[in-house]
């Protein structure tokens, strides 16, 4: 079939491939509608590496998705052909000790689209677990749908954080990732979020939302407005989604006596971490690591319209311009949070 493969760092192509079609008894096949772009995929196009995670063979992008099914393995029960799904990209060894704990996102044995040398899903059809296939309701989406997975990402920080309704939150970051994360806050029972970045387009994307406040740190100090905003008590939670070294100064500042920081961007050099800071507010600290038994329900979100991800789709590619696209996200335009591409017409 053809797909968008990245080739080596920095070389991309559209060309056919041989991609394992196979269908298993607990399977689905998957024509592929609507892919969405993730700062992973443009890393490794970029980088040509994530951490321990290199390319060191041609490799299909793409695992933010949404399509329709077209088969069905004979043991699978609750999905039909015909049916709209996302797909969670991630697939477990189910039997593993992770697995077991439930959390199975850190199972050193997973299987994740795009991820070397897993390939991903920027191609006419895929064979995916039904397990891990859910059904779209008919309000959502095809973009919808292939944003469920980095929304996923902010649910599981939202999760990790333990909101109480009512908590003041900071997220530190304003890129995709970062909005999401405020998005879920929100949704978790948050009543105020500050949203902090350099990017004057990007805050006023994430300001439009109802209980978000900009925060523009290029103009103002992020630590004053929050000591202003909490009568100097500091935020319930902080949410670190940069992934940038430099975000780590200051950040158990923002933080109330006894609050959260969680920790959701990868910095890509090492961050001085203030373990005095930390310890004299006795902060608790959690980690995130894309997301387990949640994706369900940041689908639920959104389809209940409590959510709204739509106006973060900047633009959509047709399948042919894929490799345009990809250079228009390494480019970084302020202006640009989720770029999408669509698939060409396929039969089944």
């Amino acid at each position: 079939m053809e797909a968008l493969v990245l080739e080596q760092k920095g070389v991309l192509s559209l060309r056919d491939i041989d991609l394992l079609l196979e269908l298993g008894v607990d399977d689905v096949k998957i024509r592929i509608h609507t892919v969405g772009i993730c700062g992973s995929d443009v890393h490794y196009y970029t980088h040509g590496a994530i951490g321990p995670f290199v390319l060191r063979e041609p490799m299909v992008l793409g695992h933010e998705a949404a399509g329709t099914i077209v088969e069905v393995g004979g043991n699978v029960q609750g999905l039909a052909p015909g049916d709209r799904v996302c797909m969670e990209p991630g697939i477990p060894n189910l039997s593993s000790r992770a697995s077991k704990l439930g959390i199975y996102n850190v199972d050193p044995d997973v299987r994740f689209w795009a991820t070397p040398p897993i390939h991903g899903v920027l191609t006419p059809y895929v064979v995916h677990p039904a397990a891990f296939t859910y059904k779209l309701p008919d309000n959502v989406s095809f973009a919808e749908g292939a944003m469920v997975e980095p929304f996923a990402i902010g649910m599981q920080a939202a999760a990790r954080a333990r909101i109480t309704p009512g908590d003041v939150a900071v997220v530190v970051g304003c890129g995709p990732i970062g909005i999401m994360v405020a998005l879920a806050a929100l949704a978790g029972g948050c009543a105020c979020v500050y949203v902090s970045d350099f990017s004057a387009e990007k805050l006023a994307i994430a300001g439009s939302y109802p209980g978000v406040v900009p925060v523009n740190i290029g103009e103002q100090n992020l630590n004053d407005i929050v000591q202003k905003g909490t009568d100097g008590w500091g935020a319930d939670i902080v949410f670190e989604a940069s992934g940038s070294a430099k975000a780590y100064s200051g950040l158990f500042d923002l933080v109330r006596p006894g609050g959260a920081v969680v920790l959701v961007g990868l910095p890509v050099e090492p961050a001085v971490f203030d373990v005095s800071g930390a310890i004299a507010r006795e902060v608790r600290i959690e980690t995130v690591f894309r997301y387990a038994n949640i994706f369900d329900r940041a689908l639920q979100l959104i389809a209940s319209g409590k959510v709204d991800l739509k106006p973060l789709v900047t633009e959509t590619f047709d399948f042919a311009d894929s490799i345009s696209a990809f250079e228009r996200a390494a480019s970084a335009r302020p202006t640009d949070v989720k770029l999408h591409i669509r698939m060409k017409a396929q039969g089944n």
